[in-house]
């Protein structure tokens, strides 16, 4: 096994639920073998509070979540990206910045529960869906054998993940 520590980061527009419930999912389920991220292509500045929620119950740590642009993955002394996926369709859309470190990418879509309009139970409810649909994606995400798959396999793994029915 490696001990190489993969960067990731998990794009949205806002960087406000999804792309952060991901970023505190695989720092916490990867166990120091990934770094993950999170930005948005235009942020709202804030974090949802009913993801805060959900991470806080989950027992996750929140104390480096912030709402944040992509730009800064993009500029001098950022991170070298491993990977990064978008997790909305319309950040999948946008023109991406360069990337350091020339990351695979893949789409894994996910309905954003910050749109979902409603009471407080119904917010909490997609918060969770989206939660779920994450967790269960990068639970397969983590069980790929990095070190002993070809560029084409693991590109082709990462767009199956996208796929997934959940």
């Amino acid at each position: 096994m490696s001990d190489r520590i993969y960067n990731v980061l998990f794009l949205c527009t806002g960087n406000s639920a999804r792309s952060i419930l991901a970023e505190s999912l695989l720092n916490h389920l990867g166990r120091g073998r990934f770094q993950a991220f999170s930005a948005g292509s235009h942020p709202n500045g804030t974090v949802n509070p009913f993801v805060l929620e959900m991470i806080n119950r989950q027992e996750l740590p929140t104390g480096h979540l912030r709402s944040k642009s992509w730009d800064e993955f993009a500029a001098a002394g950022a991170p070298a990206l491993d990977f990064v996926f978008t997790v909305c369709d319309n950040a999948a859309g946008e023109v991406c910045p360069i990337w350091p470190g020339q990351p695979m990418t893949a789409h894994w879509g996910v309905e954003d529960p910050a749109a979902v309009s409603g009471d407080d139970e119904q917010k909490r409810a997609a918060v969770m869906k989206a939660f779920i649909q994450l967790k269960r994606r990068i639970e397969l995400f983590l069980a790929l054998p990095m070190n002993k798959l070809d560029n084409m396999s693991l590109q082709k793994s990462l767009d199956d993940i996208g796929q997934q029915k959940d």
